[in-house]
């Protein structure tokens, strides 16, 4: 079991919330119109063969070790009013960790999310403030694919556009702290800025960079061969996409991204492809 604890020491807070890496890469923070639906499906590939320990240091994986993780996601929202609307996010994930003669992988529903947005104000309808409470369902009972424990996230979002060098612009401010219920849940903030520039005046092509992170507290602060009890860890990454609208009902993006530096975790990259479907207006 040496091998099993030791590649866990420094990986399985990213195989646990891998859900942390799939920031929304289109602009989130502003609203959707009354009685309109917006429907995300995406995939998205992590892969790390090293990880910080909890002196920040980076090794690589005992034994040739590998972790990937293969997500299929559905985020949906829905204008109730101008003000309000609902969201949801369903993830299933395909989790693989793999060393010289051994391999292990878990797969299955993860955790469901769903939540109500209210937009508490906005400045001449540019800027947006907004507010969002999520309840966290665990859909498993697979201890490789999360903590198990129901869970609660209150979220404050800035959102904002403009012009720059001739072109639009956009941006998203993010703060959220998640709260997991049960014995020794852990408390966690993940926040994330992004800024987006379109690239023609027709608004078909953007690209836009992000970095976000995640920070992650309990009293358990010792690693387990469960990893749903690896709660101490923290880490930042960087993301960037290109956006490309087909019409006002569909757009596609596309986006890669990479831990910079973490603790407890595994230095991994993804990269995602998500579209955004309107199904009526």
């Amino acid at each position: 079991m040496t091998y099993i604890k030791t590649h866990i020491k420094h990986l399985l807070a990213a195989m646990v919330l891998l859900s942390a890496v799939q920031y929304t890469c289109f602009a989130d923070g502003f609203p959707v119109r009354p009685k309109r639906l917006l429907l995300s499906p995406s995939v998205s590939y992590f892969i790390a063969t090293k990880g910080w320990d909890s002196l920040r240091v980076k090794r690589p994986f005992p034994d040739n070790g590998k972790f990937t993780s293969l997500t299929y996601s559905l985020y949906a929202e829905y204008g109730i009013s101008r003000r309000w609307s609902v969201v949801a996010t369903l993830p299933y994930v395909t989790n693989t960790y793999t060393q010289t003669k051994y391999s292990n992988t878990s797969r299955g529903l993860t955790d469901l999310e769903t939540g109500i947005r209210y937009y508490l104000a906005n400045i001449n309808y540019i800027y947006y403030f907004m507010l969002q409470g999520t309840v966290i369902t665990p859909l498993y009972k697979n201890p490789g694919l999360g903590y198990g424990l129901t869970g609660a996230e209150l979220k404050l979002s800035f959102a904002g556009s403009g012009h720059l060098f001739g072109n639009s612009y956009y941006f998203t401010i993010e703060d959220g702290v998640r709260q997991y219920f049960g014995s020794q849940g852990p408390i966690q903030n993940r926040y994330s800025a992004t800024f987006g520039l379109t690239l023609d005046k027709k608004f078909e092509n953007q690209i836009s960079v992000a970095l976000g992170g995640f920070y992650s507290v309990s009293d358990l602060k010792n690693f387990n061969v469960n990893p749903a009890l690896d709660k101490n860890f923290a880490f930042n990454q960087v993301t960037l996409s290109y956006g490309h609208s087909f019409s006002h009902e569909f757009s596609i993006f596309v986006s890669g991204g990479t831990f910079i530096n973490g603790r407890n975790t595994g230095a991994g990259s993804s990269a995602s492809i998500a579209l955004i479907l309107k199904p009526f207006r």
